[in-house]
Formats: C-alpha cells, structure tokens, sequence
C-alpha cells in the first residue's frame, strides 16, 4: 500500500513539473511595460477627444479639428527629445493627395506626425515602425463638421504611440524605430499609402510594420461580450506583393501559413503574452477583418512585413455613429466607452515586442532546409545576420495543424540536423544575440543541390 501512494505521490510530481512554464523577462524591457500607464493614456484619449472632430478634412482651426490635433501629438513628441539625449527627432511630413472622386473631393493637404528615435549602431539601417490614425469619422464618411471625437478610433492607438514614444525615448536601441500618426484612414488609407510608397522610394531596410487601430474596447454590442483579456493580431497569409517566384516557392513548400507577417504576429504573441500578463494574443489568419482594411494594407502592398493589432470584441454603437441617444442607447465614439486597463495592456505588447526586435540582431540569412535525399532526419542551414552579433540561433519547429512553434532547437553553430520529417513538421529558424533576444523566424527555402 505504501509503495502504491509512494507511486502516486511520484506520479503527481511528475506531471506538475511537466505543467511548469519557466517565463524569462529582460529586466529592462520588464521595466518599460511596466511603466505603461492606464492614467496617461486616458489623459492622452480624453484630450484628443476634445477636438471634437479630427476629420481629416476638417477645417484649420486652433482648438479643434485635425489640424489642432496633429499639433497636439506633435508637441508631445517634441517634449520627449530632451530625454533622448538627441536621438528622438520629430516633425509633421506633409504632402498633397489628389482628388479621388470618392473621399478626396479636391486636392487636399494631409500630414502624417512622425517621431524618429535613431537607432545607436550606425551599420544598423533596420527601421520598425509603429502607427495609428489620428482622423475620426461619424456616420457620414464625408461629414467634416459634425462631431467624432474617435476616442477609441483611433484615439486608443494614438494615445499607445504617444506612450511608447514617451517611455522608448529614454532607452538606446540598436536599430531605428518609427512613431508616426498618420491621417487619411478614414478616407482610404491615404496617410499610409504615402508614407508606404515613401518608404519603398527611398529603399527604406523597414523590418516590420505595426498598427495599432482601436484598441481600447472591452465590451461588444449585440453579444455583450465584457473580455479585456484578449486582443487580435491579424496578418496576411499570401503576401498582396507575392510574385511568381515567391508564388511556385510558396506552393512547393506549403508555405501559405508562413509569411513574415505571419511570423511577426507568432513573435508578438510569444514575446507579448511572456510580458504582460491576463493578455491572450490571438492570431487571426487575415489581413483584416473581413472585407476591410487598416494602414498596414499599403505596406503589404508594397512588399513589406505588417500585421495589425485590434481589440478581441468591436462595439458598432460605438464605431462610425453620431454622438446621440437612441432608444436608450448612447451612440457615439465617446471616451466613456474605453478600457483604459485594456489599452495599458495592449500597449505593452507592442512595447515589449518593438524593444525585443529592435534590441535583436537581424534574422539569419539564406536560411535552408536539405531536401537533396529522402532522410526521416531533417538539416537546416543558415548564414550569419546581417546586422548585429548572434550569440546563437534557435531552430524552431511546429506540427503542421499547430499555429504556433512548439519546440527551440539552440545551436551556436550555422547548421542543425534534428531527428523529425520534413513531411510532418514545419521549421524556421532565428537569430538570438547575447542578451538573449530573438530576432524574428525565417521559414526555410529547399536546399536542391
């Protein structure tokens, strides 16, 4: 009997050390998540809010309007370059849409604020960029001077770059990272198709793309679902700038489930959820939502890697309304209606997920998997990073149905042969460098001969 309850007492151990997840936090970049603040982000959604409309056609005005609110943006980043000791440099890039027949009536201004914070290795050219949109919108898309105080879109978003900035600012950084609020959502993606084909002119190295399109509601209409515990990241699985070359590689690896932007939205999910806590990230295999689109459409567009982050549940009594009540409900994008503990959340995601990869060395390269003879065994090879140091490399590996990587190889050297099929498993492989930090995952390319 007692070697019965001794076998038992064992067994019980055993699958509790089995259950034990180790979590292992960078304290300097724990230390930044934390000083996110729900407090400052309802101070920066609320005074967005009082501009009353941000439409993107709305006219000059110095207490209100889009013009006013771009201003408002600007002077804060502008407040954060002292504590950059010059690395932060921000301004307003403006530049002239032209009419489209659509949303676009006439010629028309437009600008996008921007807050630059340089990177510390000057041989690191990378860029990750994070966005928002400052315009809002009521009911009628063209509607300029009715009130939409887009406290949640985009006010949420907005509010989370701010915040970055604030606290990356005071941090070093070997690569470059890119704050911008751009304008011209609401009105086509116009902010961000510019800026896209700026970035894509001038042969800009930018390794990722991260949009932040209301992330503040908890509570959904309808369904009256309360959940300030999840949050979306949607990403394209076929690149929109796949050729024929990436087309044939792509079907003759099975390869659609793994983009880079699909790798980026995994990254942010293991790197998110290891930093903040109460905070699901959920990968939803899309662009966007169905049949819609935000700002880090053109960038994909234009070839580059970009997913968007979107709170789990949208409140349509909340979302493109007139401020008014009806039927006893209130409409209108009101700042009352915001999860500002949820926005803390969510913004720290995107904090712990910028600093991992702009503190990284860039990913492997010329990353391979031998497919010369058939082997129940499978060899990946790789080539060192382009920029920075790699203390060493993790060889990733998932089960085909499984969306995330289930298993990390670590070598130090530039080839690994593991004892799992090709057939049935799914590989990558990523950079990690002294610290510790990993870039992102590279899904290999046949090796034939």
């Amino acid at each position: 009997m007692k070697r019965i309850l001794l076998f038992i007492a064992l067994l019980q151990l055993n699958l509790a050390n089995a259950q034990t997840q180790i979590i292992h936090r960078d304290a300097a970049i724990d230390k930044m998540v934390s000083e996110v603040s729900a407090e400052s982000l309802e101070k920066y959604v609320r005074e967005l809010a009082d501009f009353r409309t941000r439409h993107t056609l709305s006219a000059d005005n110095p207490n209100e309007g889009i013009l006013a609110s771009q201003n408002y943006v600007l002077d804060h980043f502008k407040s954060f370059e002292a504590d950059s000791k010059g690395r932060l440099t921000s301004y307003i890039d403006t530049f002239i849409i032209p009419a489209d027949g659509r949303r676009i009536p006439t010629d028309s201004k437009l600008g996008n604020v921007m807050a630059t914070l340089k990177g510390t290795d000057p041989n690191d050219n990378r860029i990750f960029l994070i966005s928002a949109h400052i315009d809002s919108r009521a009911l009628g898309v063209m509607d300029n001077e009715i009130d939409a105080p887009g406290a949640n879109d985009d006010g949420s978003g907005v509010a989370a770059v701010i915040e970055l900035a604030k606290i990356m600012s005071k941090k070093s950084f070997s690569a470059t990272i890119i704050f911008v609020i751009v304008s011209g959502e609401e009105q086509g993606l116009k902010g961000a198709a510019y800026l896209a084909e700026k970035a894509k002119k001038e042969n800009w190295n930018l390794v990722a793309m991260l949009n932040n399109d209301m992330i503040g509601n908890s509570h959904s209409s309808q369904t009256n679902i309360n959940d300030n515990t999840r949050v979306r990241i949607f990403s394209e699985g076929v690149p929109a700038a796949e050729n024929e070359q990436m087309a044939a590689i792509r079907r003759y690896t099975n390869g659609e489930n793994d983009s880079k932007s699909r790798q980026l939205a995994r990254y942010m999910k293991e790197v998110g959820e290891r930093y903040v806590d109460q905070l699901e990230v959920k990968l939803v295999y899309r662009n966007d939502r169905f049949l819609r689109g935000g700002d880090h459409t053109p960038f994909a567009r234009e070839g580059f890697t970009a997913i968007r982050v979107c709170e789990m549940n949208e409140n349509y009594y909340h979302q493109h309304e007139n401020v008014r009540v009806e039927n006893g409900i209130q409409y209108g994008d009101l700042p009352d209606f915001v999860d500002f503990e949820y926005m803390r959340k969510i913004t720290g995601i995107n904090l712990a997920s910028l600093a991992s990869l702009a503190s990284a060395p860039s990913e492997p390269q010329s990353v391979g998997i031998d497919v010369r003879r058939l082997s129940n065994t499978s060899t990946l090879r790789w080539e060192s990073p382009a920029n920075g140091k790699a203390k060493g490399y993790y060889v990733l590996m998932r089960e085909t149905d499984s969306s995330m990587w289930e298993r990390k190889f670590y070598t130090e050297e530039t080839t690994l042969t593991i004892p799992y099929s090709k057939d049935n498993y799914f590989f990558a492989v990523q950079s990690v460098g002294e610290k510790g930090h990993e870039s992102m995952a590279i899904f290999p390319q046949p090796i034939t001969r």
